[in-house]
Formats: C-alpha cells, structure tokens, sequence
C-alpha cells in the first residue's frame, strides 16, 4: 500500500480522483468517482502543518518553535490555506422548543415533532 506522500508526489499535486475503494481486511471494492475531502486536497507539506497545528491546540508560539519561524509567517501560511477551503457551516441542531414551536404553529406533524425530539 502506498503512503499519501508517495501519491501526492505522483499527482505533483495535481488534482485527481479516487475512483476505486477497498475495505481492508476484506475483498470488497467500491467502484465510482469519490472527490476528496478538502484537507485531503492540500499539498502534503501544508496537510503536516494543518496536523500541527491541531496536535497544538492553535498554539502559534508552539508553532513557532516547530517549524523555527516567526509569528508572521505562521499567521501568512494559514491565511494561505484557508484561503484553499470552504467554509463549511455545521448545521445546527432545533432546539426542543423550536421543534415544539413548529408543532404549534402548523408547521410540521406530531409524527415529525416525535422523530426531530428523538434526535
């Protein structure tokens, strides 16, 4: 099996698609055209430095003393890489009273009120 490097300095870093998935442990393939996760798309240099920087908390002094550069150049290469990825807002959950709101006003079913409760 061939390590995420080795296939990003295959592709250059170029965009591709994975077109074949198997689980291991076991004969099964998955066949389609499966797009990568956005952190997946990031070149293996910023993906280690995104891993980092998570492992320290966001600690930009830690991130200093790591990769033995100044605060700037730490705050310059995330803007870079944010600038790589979409903002992906999770959506948020109904509040039980907002569900019972919805109730009362009409706008959906007991059986929905039940089923978006149970969640």
């Amino acid at each position: 099996m061939s390590s995420w490097f080795e296939l990003t300095s295959l592709t250059r870093n170029r965009p591709f698609v994975v077109t074949e998935v198997g689980l291991n442990g076991s004969d099964v393939k998955i066949r389609g055209e499966f797009e990568l996760p956005q952190l997946a798309k990031l070149s293996d240099e910023d993906q280690v430095f995104v891993a980092h920087f998570i492992r320290t908390h966001g600690s930009i002094k830690e991130m200093e003393q790591a990769f033995g550069v100044s605060y700037p150049t730490i705050k310059n290469r995330l803007n870079k890489i944010a600038e790589q990825l979409s903002l992906v807002v999770p959506k948020k959950q109904p509040s039980e009273s907002d569900i019972l709101s919805q109730l009362e006003k009409g706008e959906i079913t007991a059986k929905e009120a039940i089923e978006r409760l149970k969640k």
